[in-house]
């Protein structure tokens, strides 16, 4: 067992990695929309919007047992469940990347698949193309500000400092369960668009 110096430098750490981290995720998905690499012929990772898709549900659903252990004081039940949700968090991160990066993107209600939304298309989905945007610009945008956020709390409780993990996961946790339930939302909404 650590001390209280050793553990406020071991947060002071991990706090600086967990800043590199989210920087470097920031840079990457920004990156990913400008660049394509080429697959070699024959290999697609269109496989893997589902299992992004189940990886956020996952996340969505160990969340709700950490929250539920937590509040039955089952604090190691609860710290499992975290390290769970992180794990899934962590493989859809690297997979969503790896997606993006080899894969032209979907766009909502492009029927045809020729990577243009024409008047009639935008017609045909009308307002559900407004709603499924909203959504999704929340879903990035929350994603993309929590995570940080999400590492500090996590941080906390790893070096037990119990009452700021508490005080942060408040916040923290509503942010994150959102962003991991509308993943597989959107996800649902995009579906019907995604090359055969």
């Amino acid at each position: 067992m650590m001390n209280r110096n050793e553990n406020q430098e071991l947060a002071k750490r991990l706090q600086s990695v967990a800043w590199v981290v989210s920087g470097a995720v920031l840079f990457l998905v920004m990156l990913m929309r400008r660049v394509k690499i080429p697959l070699p012929e024959g290999i697609s990772f269109s496989f893997l919007p589902p299992l992004h898709a189940a990886l956020n549900a996952g996340t969505a659903v160990v969340l709700l047992l950490a929250l539920y252990f937590i509040k039955n004081k089952r604090v190691d039940a609860h710290r499992n469940a975290i390290y769970v949700a992180m794990s899934f968090s962590l493989l859809f991160l690297l997979s969503y990347v790896a997606y993006h990066f080899t894969t032209p993107e979907t766009i909502f209600g492009d029927s045809d698949g020729n990577g243009v939304l024409s008047p009639d298309e935008r017609l045909e989905v009308g307002g559900l193309r407004i709603f499924y945007l909203v959504l999704l610009l929340s879903h990035i945008a929350l994603a993309a500000i929590s995570l940080p956020f999400i590492l500090f709390t996590f941080i906390r409780g790893f070096t037990f400092q119990v009452e700021k993990h508490r005080a942060m996961a408040r916040w923290v946790f509503p942010v994150w369960f959102y962003v991991a339930l509308t993943g597989p939302i959107c996800y649902a909404l995009l579906m019907p668009y995604y090359p055969q």
